[in-house]
């Protein structure tokens, strides 16, 4: 059986898992914040603020804006609204593996 372990939608899901990184996307969800903001606002260092944006933004779920010295996120809202849609897809797509099984396992 072929595992879907690279999959947009299961590295969407992935990164959501986190309680922090689920957190970052629910603050960004209100407007955009520097690194600065979200460090004091869940009160983490700034390389563990960096370290879940990166992931965040690596399943595509943030963008960045460098502007002077600093970059601010913003929450990529098209992502999370398609989620729902692909999650299904992935789920309900027929595997060719279960459908064309002859011989039950038990």
């Amino acid at each position: 059986m072929t595992l879907l372990t690279d999959t947009p939608v299961l590295n969407v899901l992935k990164a959501l898992a986190s309680d922090v990184r689920f957190e970052m996307v629910r603050i960004l969800a209100h407007g955009e914040h520097c690194v600065c903001d979200l460090e004091a606002i869940l009160n983490l260092p700034q390389s563990k603020v960096s370290y879940h944006l990166a992931a965040l933004k690596d399943a595509g779920l943030v963008s960045s804006e460098q502007r002077g010295k600093n970059s601010y996120y913003r929450l990529e809202r098209e992502q999370l609204y398609s989620l729902n849609g692909d999650l299904l897809r992935a789920l309900l797509t027929p595997n060719p593996v279960l459908t064309q099984r002859i011989k039950s396992v038990c």
